[in-house]
C-alpha cells in the first residue's frame, strides 16, 4: 500500500488500475506496477466493483476514479429489496461444497443460474471428502456432472498437501470467485491456499478505515504476488445464504439450466413454461430420468418466485 503522505503518481492518460476493495464510494485500486492506494469516484457513490479496471487520475494523496473500462462480465444477485454485485471480470466460479453441513441444492442451482446468466464457467469443489457423509453428498452432486461441471474433491483440513496439488492448476492463471455456505470449508481453503491472505485483507480494510466491513464485501487475492499476470487470482466474497435471481425473467430459467435447455426443442409449443403444457419435452425428460426430479422442482419454485417478482415489478 501507498505510505501515507505520499503524494499518489501522476496517471498518464489512459492508465488504467485494478479495483481490489471496494465500500461505498471508496475503493483501494493496485496499478500496474503494484502501488496500491485509496480512490473515490466523482459523484455520490462508486460504481465500481472489485475486479473492475479503471481509469484514474492523482487527487493529493489518494486517486480519483475518472471511468470505468468496460467490463468482460459481472456476478451478482437481486432479490426484492436490492441488488448486489459480487466481482467483475471474472474467469470462473468456484463453490465450496460438503456433506457435513449437507449443502442446499437450491443455493448451488441458484449460483449457477447466475454464473449461466453472467457467460462465467463454474467448477464444484467438494469438500470434506474424508468423512462418511460425504458418500450423499456425491450422488447428489451426479445430476451436475451429467450436465459437464467438473467435480473437484478434497479434504482440505485432513489433507492439505494433496488440496493443494489438486487446486494449484484449476486456479493457477485465472480470476477466481470462491463462493461456500457457513461450515462447507471456503475459509479453510483461502488460507490454505493463501497463508498470506489475513495480511492482504488487513491492508485493504485499513485504506479503506473500514475494518468491520471486511467480511461483507469481497476482497481479492493474488495466488502469487510475485506473477500477477500468470498467477491469478482468489476473490473471496461471503453471503452465500441467499441469492436472489430477480433481474432473471421466469421465461429465461430454463436456457440457464442445462439440462433443462438440452430439451427445449422438443416441446410441442414454443412458449412451453414446461409445467402444465401437454407434449411438454422437459417433462417427458423428467419421466424418462434424464432430468433429475429435485432439479425440477428447484425450477418449478424459482418459475413461481421470479414470476411473483415480476407481478410486483
Amino acid at each position: 500500500m501507498k505510505p501515507a503522505g505520499s503524494k499518489a503518481k501522476a496517471a498518464a492518460t489512459g492508465d488504467t488500475a485494478l479495483v481490489v476493495g471496494a465500500h461505498g464510494r471508496h475503493v483501494v485500486i493496485e496499478t500496474p506496477s503494484g502501488e496500491r492506494m485509496l480512490a473515490h469516484a466523482r459523484g455520490k457513490k462508486s460504481a465500481c466493483v472489485v475486479g473492475d479496471r479503471v481509469q484514474w487520475q492523482p487527487a493529493g494523496d489518494e486517486a480519483v476514479v475518472e471511468a470505468l473500462v468496460p467490463r468482460r462480465n459481472l456476478l451478482m444477485r437481486q432479490d426484492e429489496w436490492r441488488s448486489k454485485s459480487f466481482a467483475a471480470n471474472l474467469d470462473q466460479l468456484l463453490v465450496v461444497l460438503s456433506g457435513e453441513p449437507m449443502f442446499s441444492e437450491s443455493q448451488l442451482t441458484r449460483a449457477l443460474i447466475a454464473t449461466e446468466d453472467a457467460g462465467i464457467s463454474a467448477t464444484l469443489l467438494l469438500n470434506k471428502i474424508d468423512l462418511p457423509t460425504a458418500a450423499l453428498a456425491r450422488e447428489r452432486l451426479l445430476p451436475y456432472k451429467a450436465m459437464g461441471f467438473t467435480v473437484l474433491e478434497t479434504a482440505l483440513t485432513t489433507q492439505p498437501e494433496a488440496s493443494i496439488a489438486l487446486l494449484t492448476p484449476a486456479l493457477g492463471g485465472k480470476t477466481t470467485l470462491v463462493l461456500g455456505a457457513s461450515g462447507m470449508g471456503k475459509s479453510t481453503l483461502i488460507n490454505l491456499m493463501l497463508p498470506l491472505a489475513q495480511a492482504q485483507v488487513g491492508e485493504i480494510s485499513q485504506a479503506l478505515n473500514a475494518g468491520r466491513h471486511t467480511t461483507t464485501t469481497t476482497t481479492w487475492y493474488w495466488l502469487d504476488a510475485d506473477d500477477r499476470t500468470n498467477g491469478g487470482a482468489l476473490l473471496d466474497s461471503p453471503g452465500f445464504q441467499e441469492f436472489g435471481l430477480m433481474h432473471i425473467t421466469p421465461q429465461r430459467l430454463p436456457e440457464l439450466m442445462p439440462d433443462l435447455r438440452k430439451h427445449l426443442g422438443e416441446c410441442r409449443f414454443y412458449n412451453c413454461t414446461h409445467l402444465h403444457e401437454p407434449g411438454c419435452g422437459v417433462r417427458s425428460a423428467v419421466e424418462r430420468g434424464e432430468i433429475s426430479p429435485s432439479r425440477y422442482r428447484l425450477y418449478e419454485g424459482l418459475w413461481a418466485e421470479l414470476s411473483e417478482g415480476q407481478q410486483k415489478g
